[in-house]
């Protein structure tokens, strides 16, 4: 009987000296999880100004008549008028393309008024310029008054664009290598900041994200949108996640 007190005693000691330590190691084992999970969440932003290389200027043209082949005739003469105009201001008229044709017989439509108003026939035409030269295109484009004093009706909305060219900035892959690495730096000089005001060092990086890269207008304004604009603002967010230590 007191052989076999001291041991089961002893056992007990030695029992509750493992837990104690198990709790301890555990204890510990979560603290070092919290410490290297301690990390700071910064954005770096980016910011280039570019120009637009690829111009689109939808010019929709109009003509009427009682006689549709007269109608088609004067559509063909405004045509020519307008690759002439654009041939004068130095435009390459290769650049241009006809699109849309559509014509519309006024007394075909069950749903129009009894009487006859206007023209029967209304024949609309799209002369699509396309150029790499978007300088020349809003030059030319300033001018477009010259074609109405030539007796040329202009269609304007949805279906013929905004009213004027758009312009469309196509190289934004040879920006984003050395944006990103922009954007990145910013990032990194904002978590070495946190890292200075919270008494830690900069780790790694735990997790980046690179952001969607946004193409602005320049000039920001009420009513004006980027695509109306030569010059835009290229804008990427990266989001890097650093890691803290003490």
């Amino acid at each position: 009987m007191n052989d076999r007190a001291p041991r089961g005693g002893g056992d007990l000691i030695l029992l509750a000296l493992g837990v104690a330590l198990a709790g301890w190691f555990i204890g510990n084992g979560f603290a070092i999880v919290r410490s290297t999970d301690r990390y700071a969440t910064v954005k770096g932003v980016a910011e280039r100004e570019v120009k637009a290389d690829l111009a689109l200027w939808p010019i929709g043209l109009a003509a009427t008549d009682n006689d549709l082949s007269l109608a088609q005739s004067r559509i063909n003469q405004n045509v020519a008028k307008v690759m002439a105009f654009l041939a004068a201001s130095g435009v390459d008229t290769t650049d241009a393309e006809l699109q849309g044709l559509r014509v519309t017989d006024r007394l075909a439509n069950p749903y129009g008024p009894v009487e006859r108003v206007g023209s029967r026939f209304i024949i609309r035409q799209t002369v699509m310029v396309r150029s790499n030269d978007p300088e020349r295109i809003r030059a030319t484009s300033e001018k477009v008054g010259e074609l109405v004093n030539a007796g040329i009706v202009l269609q304007s909305g949805e279906e013929y664009g905004p009213g004027g060219p758009t312009y469309l900035f196509k190289r934004l892959n040879d920006v984003k290598p050395s944006m990103i690495a922009e954007a990145t730096a910013e990032a990194r000089k904002a978590a070495e900041q946190f890292a200075k005001d919270s008494k830690s060092r900069l780790g790694g990086i735990r997790r980046a994200s690179q952001g969607v890269f946004s193409i602005l207008p320049r000039d920001e304004a009420p009513g004006i949108n980027e695509q109306s604009q030569i010059y835009k603002t290229v804008r990427v967010v990266t989001t890097v996640e650093y890691l803290l230590k003490n």
